[in-house]
């Protein structure tokens, strides 16, 4: 099934993400986890966050920054923020998103109804974050790691087989991937190269790799 990118917010409710053959039938990943997902909507627009779609989910954004993204899985559901190494999370109750993952960014959902029990906790996260976007305060960068564009380092928080993937990855591929967004002039361009190395990254090849 090719891929379906949607730009509604509520077809992320009512269909999936468009990501894979499910989307839009019963055995979606979001249709089992509706209640906790609406949930965690709520709780982000009731803490004052801007609802946008960004790589086909609900993002949350304050002082025009990204703040956090819902996702959804077959195992559990998820709000994952993007400048998560500035937390912190006094509560420890963020997960990192893979073995590869060095920040604990997320609050992971195994039961609908611990969005609700958690609602407290996660107004307060939120609130945190958003406090470091209206200070324009951006996490240090780890000078061991190459610099990743803004819009690679987006997509990998928003994504987390892209960024399970990208970090398995040689540093010599990552670099490929590096130098080829870098040479893009726009943004909107660098988000389009990611779109297209999307499934040589899934493949683990280098962006010059056939």
């Amino acid at each position: 099934m090719r891929r379906v990118i949607i730009t509604e917010i509520e077809d992320y409710f009512a269909k999936g993400c468009g990501r894979c053959a499910r989307f839009a039938t019963s055995n979606c990943s979001t249709r089992r986890w509706t209640a906790g997902l609406v949930e965690l909507r709520r709780l982000c627009r009731e803490a004052g966050l801007t609802e946008a779609v960004k790589w086909g989910h609900p993002c949350y954004m304050h002082a025009g920054c990204n703040i956090a993204i819902i996702g959804a899985l077959r195992d559990d559901f998820r709000l994952s923020f993007f400048n998560a190494a500035l937390m912190h999370d006094p509560q420890g109750v963020l997960e990192r998103q893979g073995p590869n993952t060095r920040i604990p960014d997320m609050f992971r959902f195994t039961d609908s109804a611990q969005a609700a029990a958690m609602a407290e906790t996660i107004t307060a996260y939120l609130k945190e974050a958003m406090g470091y976007a209206e200070a324009g305060l951006r996490p240090p960068k780890d000078h061991s790691e190459i610099d990743l564009p803004d819009e690679l380092l987006d997509a990998l928080g928003a994504d987390l087989e892209l960024a399970e993937a990208f970090h398995q990855l040689s540093p010599g591929r990552r670099k490929s991937y590096v130098i080829n967004l870098s040479s893009a002039k726009t943004s909107a361009t660098r988000i389009a190269r990611i779109t297209k190395f999307r499934p040589k990254i899934l493949a683990g090849k280098g962006a010059n790799e056939q």
